[in-house]
């Protein structure tokens, strides 16, 4: 099989650019685009809608959406309606959802308790397979409860929806999770190669559980990128404010990056919230250069000619 190569798309550039970039990818044989779910910036279902409709080829997916902001039945139904948009390739559906349990301190700021966020993605991934069943379904669980529903597509295509399932992982239980019940796991960026390694192991573990291989779960991995030709030293830069935002704004990256933690504290105590591009500037210039060097998953090259150091995975760049 052809390697995949996709593109992870956030909010940094103008919605009109991204779906020309969209089209150019398509283009030159990408395999598939992952959206953001950004922060409060860009919803993830409006970009991918509008992605797929620009698109005939290209596959795409969340990564990832939060579960706490959306009934399950709503995202079946959600998912199905881009599915039915975005049409067939080779006789398969065009979108993948990946979901995730969400972050601090945004979920707080909003008003959302994370509470037992592990039954919280079973109950999620469980009850929503089920309903891309198109079968009636009735679930009840501690944080899903449905009662005899179903996609109840009238004047549609009723045949069971093709939408594989992700979770967006990065603690342990939660990787573990993902190869048990999911179809892949997201994993994140901004981690070491050892981190990696480790996760992917978990997943393995999880995928063992439930009487599959380690093959059998997709294993996109978010891979950051700074390329210059010209001007290394702006690569780097650029990259020491992406890893400034997330070392000071999301704790559960803080916590799997394997970076000292003073200097994490000390980048917390900068970064003002919601964070400003002023704010990535000036926390980058204290983030020492092994921080993002090859030696973790951001990578600083001169050429545009690299490879995934880590393992037999799909490689996402920012």
């Amino acid at each position: 099989m052809a390697q995949r190569m996709a593109l992870y798309m956030q909010d940094k550039h103008p919605i009109a650019y991204e779906l020309e970039i969209a089209k150019y990818a398509e283009e030159r044989g990408f395999s598939e685009i992952w959206q953001a779910d950004t922060r409060l910036a860009r919803d993830c279902i409006v970009m991918m809608s509008a992605l797929a409709a620009r698109t005939s080829r290209l596959r795409f997916g969340s990564a990832v959406l939060p579960i706490w902001t959306r009934n399950p039945a709503v995202i079946a139904a959600t998912w199905s309606t881009m599915w039915e948009l975005a049409g067939k390739v080779d006789g398969k559906g065009r979108v993948m959802l990946g979901i995730g349990a969400w972050w601090e301190p945004i979920a707080t700021r909003v008003g959302v308790k994370r509470t037992k966020p592990l039954k919280a993605m079973r109950e999620h991934i469980e009850a929503i397979r089920q309903l891309f069943t198109m079968q009636e379904v009735t679930y009840q669980g501690e944080f899903v409860q449905l009662d005899r529903i179903r996609l109840d597509v009238a004047f549609g295509d009723t045949s069971p929806r093709d939408i594989p399932l992700y979770i967006g992982a990065t603690g342990d239980q939660m990787l573990e999770l993902s190869g048990e019940i999911c179809d892949g796991v997201v994993l994140n960026y901004v981690v070491s190669v050892d981190y990696i390694k480790r996760a992917v192991a978990l997943v393995e573990k999880g995928a063992q559980k439930a009487g599959k291989t380690l093959a059998d779960v997709d294993r996109p991995e978010l891979l950051v990128c700074c390329l210059s030709d010209k001007d290394p030293a702006a690569a780097m830069a650029e990259g020491k404010k992406l890893v400034s935002y997330y070392l000071a704004t999301e704790p559960h990256i803080m916590k799997a990056s394997g970076v000292d933690e003073e200097l994490l504290n000390k980048v917390q105590s900068m970064m003002s919230w919601p964070a400003t591009e002023a704010d990535y500037i000036r926390t980058s210039k204290i983030i020492p250069d092994e921080v993002v060097t090859p030696a973790r998953n951001l990578l600083i090259y001169k050429r545009h000619t690299a490879s995934h150091p880590v393992l037999d995975q799909d490689v996402y760049i920012l």
